[in-house]
């Protein structure tokens, strides 16, 4: 299987939401990464069909799939960022007529929703009302609906949000898996979900995909670039002022600044690994 995206392009009025992406997904687990505005969303919602590109096209396996319509469709699981749903259903119930609006047979998707239920630990709760239902529930309802058909493409917006430690490490297990033989897209951003399960890492910035690769061939882009210094408490809000600071931790009566910067930003400094965060932030830093 091979979706291919050939010079996609959004424009609303003068804006350019997603400006000529090209690029081809096999099946595998890619996040993508991008400040807000950096076209991310737009560009899902185009992978889904569910709108319409200004120009480009996005192929699977040779066939546009603007032309495939339901046959498309089908192959889909998406979680959009702010999914809807029935608040006086049960998870139950709401799993159930998602099932039927997306054709699955009564019989099957009786057993397809039991079956995710469990998978995203609400099985207990099937019943209660999604009123009822904290944000990291009602997420976790919306991870088991895109999953109902089985897709082979399985797209993602910020589908950790309101989701607890635990309940993400569970989250990437479960897609971690399912990414074995069907592609997987995943915007979110935490970037460490991303770090730990993504096969491969899409970065994107002011509508264009300006890197893609492995986390390790990324973060060799920031190798020389990270720097930590040890200062004082009343040095530290000074450091800030002129150099982009990535983290700073407290140890005893220092700050340990960890520092983006070309150049050594002081004979104290020494250079550390970059991380994947580095790397985001660095690339987004004015």
């Amino acid at each position: 299987m091979e979706l291919s995206i050939d010079r996609l392009t959004k424009h609303y009025g003068r804006k350019i939401a997603v400006d000529c992406v090209s690029t081809i997904l096999k099946p595998g687990m890619y996040g993508l990464l991008g400040e807000n505005g950096a076209g991310k969303t737009t560009l899902m919602r185009m992978l889904c069909a569910i709108l319409e590109p200004t120009s480009g096209e996005v192929f699977l396996d040779g066939r546009e799939v603007s032309a495939m319509g339901a046959d498309y469709r089908d192959l889909l699981g998406y979680l959009p960022q702010d999914f809807g749903y029935y608040p006086n259903y049960s998870a139950r119930e709401f799993l159930l007529y998602m099932a039927a609006l997306k054709g699955i047979p009564r019989d099957q998707a009786k057993k397809r929703v039991k079956e995710l239920l469990e998978v995203v630990d609400l099985g207990s709760v099937e019943t209660k009302k999604l009123r009822t239902f904290s944000g990291g529930m009602k997420q976790r309802v919306g991870i088991a609906q895109a999953l109902l058909n089985h897709p082979q493409i399985l797209i993602l917006d910020e589908p950790t949000a309101g989701l607890d430690p635990k309940e993400r490490v569970r989250f990437r297990n479960l897609i971690s898996d399912y990414a074995n033989d069907r592609i997987v897209i995943l915007s979110t951003h935490i970037v460490s979900d991303i770090e730990a399960i993504a096969d491969e890492v899409l970065l994107m910035r002011k509508g264009k995909l300006v890197s893609r690769g492995t986390v390790s061939e990324l973060t060799k882009q920031a190798a020389g670039k990270v720097w930590e210094l040890a200062v004082s408490p009343a040095e530290a809000a000074r450091w800030q002022e002129k150099v982009a600071v990535a983290n700073l931790r407290h140890e005893g009566e220092q700050v340990i600044l960890r520092i983006l910067s070309d150049n050594r930003p002081a004979e104290a400094a020494v250079c550390c690994e970059a991380t994947l965060e580095d790397l985001y932030l660095q690339s987004f830093r004015e």
